[in-house]
């Protein structure tokens, strides 16, 4: 892995998979992926928004400062020189407890909106989803928007109405500010304006409707009462999403049609729920109150959550079954995966945590430290305690069936976490060295057991010899006067679809001409180790005639099994090529020494 690579694991990926989560889960509600896209700018901006916040509220903070000291800084950079120059402003940022490092406060939100427009891009932009999906006046979200064409001129207005809200927005938010301010704010939307002119719609529309949300919230910040306003308008929202349910029925099926109701009453009840939280706070006032000093604490719990999420699960996904990991054609040791997966989770726990963390007031600081050691608590309830046979997982990251819980589980779970979480938070706060310490523990744990799970995929990756000896490209000999003969097994292809895919497609008969499609061939098993053996070496190898065979191993009957035609056509003079035979040696990435009694295979 290089640097760069590396990098952009820490910092942009575990944005980038942010915006897909969002995504994926918003996308089996809404009935367009264009409708998708605004609850995903919504989404997103009301998850950063106390970052921004905070940010702006730096920025504030630093533009006083400058204005507080600027004269003075002026004057002694005119009256001194050289080193006492440098001594006496040394001296005087000391007296007013001001670091040269803090003018880059000035430019907080600029740095923070980088990484999020990186990960949008690298999102949305290569989206193969959007390709060809109209919405409104948008003909393809997948390509440049062309609303304007003016004879052979194709002119895209998505990117300049981005531009022109960008600059109203960025005209509210610097009024009374610098000059210096301004300038920057209106050559960043100069530079969005080229850099985006001809990407995707659906990348310009997401980012003209965040330019959007800015506007708005710039506007919210010179009203009077904006948090009201702000509850009301999200009331309404809800509102509008359940009378469109309802006025909309036809168009959805049911299951949508639940989430959508489930997801407009959610909206309704935030404002409320927020007002009721207020008030049992204001009640609680001086009754309890959250103790600073709990740096270490977060961090511990960071950092297991990190180890938990990045290293021991997937680590003990792989030692499961080490071979599927293995790919013959690109051979490499499965725990390179583990950088990826870790260094994931820690851009995710680590570093954005840790600069919403650091963001934050020192109680809000504390409040986020409680606040992890409940998620720690509950990851270990539900990797700990709950089901965890959930059936068959792919070296793809896939359940051969998924799994579905009832609405009693998901209500005990929900239960059991809650229960958990409120009890480590009161823990907490009251006994944080105690909670630190047990979190520390569990950070030892975690890391024990990832590591020996580590020494287990290395143990069986090295005794998977036999893959990097079978990592040459296979020689097929054609000939051009005698016969040539090719057999293809598609594991979990439906034959019965072939004359299908044939009518469909009629191109594909003459690709395929001089094939034979047998179409009365039956599997004898749901799985390949249960119908390939049949398939391979005819009726001897059903699994009646196997099980018949009960003194000897299946691997030995399997191999005879995928043995039965190349010997059979290497008797007969042909000459013979053997690829990828499924299962032989009885393992996933097949053991082609089985073939070692005819070298001339």
């Amino acid at each position: 892995m290089s640097f760069l690579t590396a990098l952009y694991t820490l910092l942009i990926r575990p944005l980038e998979l942010l915006f897909e989560i969002i995504f994926s889960v918003v996308d089996r509600i809404t009935p367009s992926h264009g409708l998708t896209i605004i609850a995903l700018s919504l989404a997103m901006n009301f998850l950063v928004l106390p970052l921004y916040k905070r940010a702006d509220a730096m920025q504030e903070e630093e533009r006083r400062a400058e204005e507080k000291i600027g004269p003075w800084q002026e004057r002694i950079k005119k009256t001194f020189k050289g080193d006492e120059r440098f001594m006496m402003l040394q001296a005087f940022y000391r007296e007013n407890n001001y670091k040269p490092t803090d003018a880059l406060k000035g430019s907080l939100s600029l740095l923070l909106e980088i990484p999020f427009f990186i990960a949008a891009y690298r999102m949305l932009s290569g989206l193969k989803l959007l390709h060809g999906v109209k919405f409104g006046p948008i003909e393809d979200l997948g390509a440049p928007d062309h609303m304007i064409v003016i004879g052979a001129v194709a002119i895209n207005l998505l990117p300049i109405l981005m531009t022109l809200i960008n600059i109203v927005s960025s005209a509210i938010y610097t009024k009374g500010l610098p000059t210096k301010a301004k300038v920057q704010l209106y050559g960043m939307a100069l530079i969005f304006l080229v850099f985006l002119y001809n990407s995707p719609a659906g990348l310009v529309f997401y980012w003209t409707l965040n330019n959007l949300f800015s506007l708005v919230k710039n506007i919210f910040y010179k009203i009077k009462q904006p948090g009201k306003v702000l509850g009301i308008l999200v009331a309404l929202s809800g509102v509008a999403v359940n009378v469109m349910t309802f006025v909309k029925r036809h168009d959805f099926y049911s299951q949508r049609l639940v989430r959508l109701f489930l997801f407009g009453t959610a909206l309704i009840l935030i404002p409320f729920i927020v007002l009721l939280v207020k008030r049992a706070g204001n009640r609680f006032k001086g009754k309890f109150s959250v103790k600073e000093g709990k740096g270490s604490l977060f961090v511990t719990s960071m950092i297991f959550i990190t180890v938990l999420t990045g290293v021991l699960i997937p680590s003990s996904v792989i030692s499961s079954s080490v071979p599927e990991f293995v790919i013959s054609s690109d051979v490499f040791n499965p725990v390179r995966y583990l950088w990826y997966s870790g260094l994931t989770a820690a851009g995710f726990f680590l570093v954005w945590a840790g600069i919403l963390y650091y963001l934050m007031s020192r109680k809000g600081r504390a409040v986020f430290a409680l606040a992890g050691a409940g998620l720690v608590a509950t990851f270990i309830v539900n990797y700990m305690l709950f089901d965890k046979d959930l059936g068959t997982l792919s070296a793809d990251l896939k359940f051969d069936v998924k799994p579905e819980y009832a609405f009693s589980e998901q209500l005990i779970n929900l239960l059991a976490i809650g229960a958990v979480f409120a009890l480590v938070v009161f823990l907490g706060e009251k006994f944080p060295r105690i909670c630190g310490t047990v979190v520390l523990a569990g950070c030892l744990a975690v890391s024990g057991m990832a590591i020996k799970n580590i020494a287990s995929i290395n143990r069986e990756y090295k005794s998977l010899d036999y893959i990097n000896a079978q990592t040459d490209i296979p020689n097929f000999t054609v000939s051009t006067e005698g016969r040539n003969v090719v057999v293809l097994m598609i594991d979990r292809a439906l034959g019965a679809q072939i004359p299908y895919i044939m009518n469909e497609k009629p191109e594909l008969m003459e690709t395929f001409d001089g094939f034979t499609y047998y179409p009365n061939t039956v599997s004898f098993g749901g799985y390949t180790n249960f119908g390939t053996p049949a398939l391979f070496g005819g009726y001897e190898y059903t699994p009646e005639n196997m099980n018949a065979r009960d003194t000897e191993p299946l691997a030995v009957k399997h191999d005879e099994a995928i043995k039965v035609m190349p010997y059979i056509f290497d008797d007969n003079g042909f000459d013979v090529t053997v690829c990828d035979p499924s299962y032989a040696g009885y393992k996933w990435t097949p053991d082609l020494s089985v073939y070692d009694e005819r070298p001339d295979i």
